[in-house]
């Protein structure tokens, strides 16, 4: 008799998460609140983990895990899970994206409101006895311009609801193309014209390189004044003590934060500012929220242990056992490929295309194209992946295209990554060496061979005498090593291209310094896994 697999829940979530999971063939344990110890102790004769937020799983966890084979957050956050190392101990981890959803959108209307007729400080003040009726001066929301930092999901919801409040709903998102727009009812904007007509703003975008501080205080200046910012995304997106200051002088005239920098947040430049409210990280804390992603984290890794099947992983592809040796370096290839597309595209992409040739062109194309989408949109997005990438594409109406040539080319086998931008068509190109070893060998129309790994830096320049004793005099005298050199050009004393991989990231002041040497149209630093 076959041995039915055995999963514990560590964290308190909905009661119908071990039913479902007894349903489906597993055995569970519901074990909750223990020390990290005790956990240690017991996760030794589990193989899957169901948590939510309380349970750190740490390389120590991971460690004692032996027969651990899948960990399952039930909401969005995994910062509580040491997901490299779960990866290289060969354990899946997936969470549920999308069952906070309306949760947290309606949170964000409801921090939008409690802005617009300053209903915490009016509900203070008359429990207090003080009946301040003439102290509080509303704005209504009907007419007023709401604009939105982030259209997928989430985003999309609160647009939704804005809409039906006959507000005007303006929209900035590298990934939400005109006709997704159209779908949504929202025009699409660049961040500029966002920040100078909006009369509220709210984000729905993850944290990352690009997302940072994007309310910075040189952003907050560029708002409209009167404006009121609304954040239940992730702390990290406003610069906080800029924030402050804009609240004191009177130029933002509220904001309302569900989430902080630095959690728990103890201590804040806001706390105590006028016209400032906060909630301590509420957006998904409803009792249909919490029973979604309960029911859904036990339906997902009852799926795994039981039939294989994967849903909504942050550490592997959906691929069947026969195939994944065999696809394993061109997913690399793809993924690379559309990370290079992603790191060097800033227009607006309606479209991307894949295009495999020869061996490639033979193989099941769904796991390399959701490679290049998640190589792609992991610029924007530090929870893509190959899962959930494909499905992220959609939702922002980003048309996919795949195009298959069984013949061979120049090469063996070849994967080609375009966009469509703004400026034109834009593509790059790479094969495998010896059929497992990822190159680069064009990229924008001009050849040029290298391996992507690691810290690099790209670089447009004239071709001229002089410039490769250039740029590698300033890397030497900033300590930087450089790793490898790639060049390629289109014609003699044309543009040429430099593909540098370096031993360390290369500070903004040295890229800075290389965009001001003689000849040089373009400096980016880009990063590989």
């Amino acid at each position: 008799m076959t041995k039915k697999p055995k999963v514990l829940i560590s964290d308190k979530m909905d009661p119908n998460a071990a039913r479902i999971f007894e349903a489906r063939g597993c055995d569970v344990d519901v074990i909750t609140g223990e020390t990290p110890e005790q956990l240690i102790a017991r996760i030794g004769e589990y193989d899957g983990l169901a948590i939510r937020s309380s349970t750190k799983v740490t390389k120590e966890i991971l460690d004692a895990a032996t027969n651990l084979k899948v960990i399952g957050r039930a909401g969005i956050g995994v910062d509580n899970v040491d997901i490299p190392y779960a990866s290289a101990k060969g354990v899946v981890v997936m969470n549920t994206p999308f069952g906070n959803s309306i949760t947290t959108a309606e949170h964000a209307i409801a921090m939008m409101f409690a802005l617009a007729r300053q209903i915490p400080e009016a509900n203070t003040q008359t429990q207090q006895g003080l009946w301040p009726k003439n102290g509080f001066m509303g704005v209504e929301v009907t007419g007023k311009t709401l604009g939105l930092i982030g259209a997928g999901n989430i985003g999309s919801i609160v647009a939704s609801r804005a809409l039906g409040l006959k507000m005007k709903v303006v929209a900035y998102d590298p990934f939400l193309t005109p006709e997704r727009a159209v779908e949504m009812g929202v025009e699409k904007v660049d961040l500029d014209a966002l920040l100078e007509r909006a009369d509220f703003i709210t984000l729905h975008t993850p944290l990352t390189d690009q997302t940072r501080n994007i309310l910075s205080r040189e952003n907050l200046a560029k708002t409209k004044p009167g404006v009121r910012i609304i954040n239940c995304a992730r702390g990290g997106l406003v610069d906080e003590a800029a924030l402050k200051d804009m609240l004191d002088s009177g130029h933002v005239a509220g904001a309302a934060l569900d989430v902080f920098q630095t959690e728990p947040a103890k201590e804040s430049p806001l706390f105590g500012t006028k016209n400032f409210i906060c909630t301590p990280h509420l957006g998904a804390s409803t009792t249909e929220a919490q029973v979604n992603v309960a029911l859904q984290v036990a339906e997902q890794l009852a799926d795994y242990l039981v039939n294989g099947g994967v849903t909504n992983a942050l550490n592997m592809p959906s691929l069947s056992a026969e195939e994944a040796p065999k696809l394993k370096p061109y997913m690399k290839l793809a993924e690379q490929l559309g990370s290079m597309v992603g790191q060097l595209t800033h227009d607006s992409v309606p479209r991307i295309s894949i295009h495999t040739e020869g061996a490639a062109a033979e193989l099941n194309m769904k796991p390399m194209v959701a490679a290049v989408l998640a190589g792609f949109m992991r610029v924007q997005s530090d929870t893509v992946n190959m899962v959930n990438a494909p499905y992220l594409a959609k939702e922002r109406g980003l048309e996919v295209r795949e195009v298959k040539t069984e013949r061979e080319g120049d090469y063996h086998t070849l994967i080609r990554v375009s966009v469509k931008t703004d400026a034109g068509e834009r593509s790059v190109a790479g094969t495998l060496f010896n059929n497992v070893e990822p190159r680069l060998i064009e990229m924008f129309g001009i050849k040029v061979e290298a391996e992507l790994a690691g810290p690099m830096m790209y670089i447009v320049n004239e071709d001229a005498p002089g410039f490769i004793g250039r740029i590698g005099t300033l890397l030497g005298e900033n300590g930087i090593n450089i790793g490898t050199f790639n060049l390629g050009r289109r014609e003699a004393g044309g543009e040429a291209v430099l593909l540098l991989s370096v031993d360390t990231e290369v500070p903004e002041t040295v890229l800075k310094a290389a965009c001001a040497l003689p000849g040089v149209k373009m400096v980016k630093a880009l990063k590989f896994a």
